[in-house]
């Protein structure tokens, strides 16, 4: 499960990051997911639960924010919504020229909020 990973990666920086900072634990984890990373968010959401046992990140609330994915031709310029399945071919000239890839393939922490005591996550604002 490629979640899992990806999980136990993020879990093992912030923990890092905690330890370094003398945080008594973390409450929030802020992520960007790409549309295109291949992440399923339910999974990460089961993944990272699981690998936060035993860590100053466990209790901690992932916070996922998505990143749709965008694209420009490179002839013409046009931008748009690449979508799921991804759709790269320009929807004005249809060329051949080459496409860019703007956004949707982005997997990193945006901020970590630390826990004013161990295992006690933030309250859930509505």
């Amino acid at each position: 499960m490629h979640e899992m990973s990806i999980a136990a990666a993020v879990v093992e920086q912030v923990d890092a990051a905690a330890r370094q900072h003398g945080a008594p634990g973390v409450a929030r984890v802020r992520l960007q997911v790409g549309e295109l990373a291949g992440v399923v968010p339910q999974a990460l959401d089961f993944c990272f639960e699981l690998a936060c046992a035993g860590t100053l990140v466990e209790g901690a609330v992932l916070h996922t924010e998505p990143v749709p994915a965008r694209a420009r031709c490179v002839p013409c310029d046009t931008e748009w919504a690449v979508g799921m399945p991804p759709d790269l071919g320009c929807p004005s000239c249809a060329g051949g020229g080459g496409v860019e890839l703007l956004s949707g393939r982005e997997l990193q922490i945006l901020d970590v909020e630390w826990a004013e005591r161990p295992g006690v996550p933030v309250e859930q604002k509505g």
